[in-house]
């Protein structure tokens, strides 16, 4: 977890994250709380819990989109901040009043300080809050949504899918490491680069990981194979960002997404598929990261482009 002075925008609540001559260093250090269905303290339970996200945050993207894939929608509410935030907190500037209509709170920090009263660090999305306590439980986000599928069974749809295969578990686990480190923290390492020799070394990092995942998807429709899994939606929360904030705003610009034939058409694909266009926002995406990075963008000027539209042309995926 970070300091509200030392991170990106989708971890703290400042607009302050470059440091002269030093690599981006993100701390993964989050409430090691979960929802467990043996849990005494948290337990599964229908309609206890409250998922707090933001569509503008890659981080909380996964969740939300997990929510819906799963059907999880009447089993865990969900309350979303606004895109843009001060140094203090992600607000409910998007609900009647500014308040979670749930929560009865302006800002999600009231749910850390309600269980944390002295909390050091930055209020992040996504977390997960006990409704009858209105506290946090956690905010660890690679776990809510490994949690999502495996504590929650019972009460998935029908029809969910698969995020987890058996046969593929152990390799799609190595991916997923790949997959963050290289590509989903790789951009926030370009982008939060100190120097030029740590912005090259990280450019040079992120263009041979998506290299790799353009030769890995020629021949297969998602990263593990014909389904959907739990890979797919981390990496793909980075590829819904990458031209309309990462090719530019963190200087990631050997060439476009739309430039790259199988990640574009992957992207697409799933952009296509229920549970991750439709919670993809270009509007919110880019007013957080041109608005917030003011390190990055002192003028807080937000680019007009690129065209959305261009997500719903045919991709052609289905071939494979």
């Amino acid at each position: 977890m970070t300091t509200p002075s030392s991170a990106d925008s989708d971890l703290s609540t400042t607009g302050a994250y470059v440091k002269a001559g030093a690599d981006f260093d993100r701390d993964m250090d989050y409430i090691p709380d979960r929802i467990t269905r043996d849990s005494a303290d948290w337990p599964v339970e229908p309609g206890r819990y409250r998922l707090v996200a933001a569509k503008a945050c890659p981080w909380a993207n996964r969740a939300i989109i997990v929510r819906q894939l799963l059907g999880l929608e009447d089993v865990i509410s969900l309350g979303l901040a606004g895109p843009t935030h001060d140094r203090r907190s992600w607000t409910f500037d998007l609900d009647p009043g500014g308040v979670d209509p749930v929560l009865g709170y302006e800002r999600l920090q009231e749910a850390y300080f309600a269980r944390f009263p002295a909390y050091p660090k930055g209020i992040t999305v996504p977390a997960m809050v006990d409704v009858p306590t209105k506290q946090v439980v956690t905010n660890d986000f690679p776990w809510i949504t490994h949690d999502l599928f495996f504590e929650w069974q019972e009460f998935h749809r029908p029809d969910a899918p698969n995020l987890w295969p058996d046969d593929v578990r152990e390799e799609m686990e190595s991916v997923m490491k790949r997959v963050f480190t290289e590509v989903n923290n790789g951009v926030y390492r370009c982008g939060f680069a100190g120097s030029q020799e740590t912005y090259e070394a990280a450019y040079e990092r992120l263009w041979t990981a998506l290299d790799w995942l353009e030769d890995r998807l020629a021949d297969r429709r998602y990263l593990m194979g014909d389904t959907i899994t739990e890979a797919d939606v981390r990496l793909f929360t980075t590829l819904a960002r990458f031209d309309a904030v990462y090719h530019g705003h963190f200087k990631c610009n050997r060439n476009k997404l739309t430039e790259m034939t199988n990640l574009w058409g992957y992207a697409r694909d799933l952009f296509q598929t229920p549970g991750f266009g439709d919670n993809t926002n270009f509007d919110q995406i880019k007013a957080h990261y041109y608005v917030v990075q003011t390190d990055i963008n002192p003028t807080q000027i937000v680019p007009q482009g690129p065209d959305p539209s261009v997500w719903q042309t045919p991709h052609g995926r289905d071939r494979l």
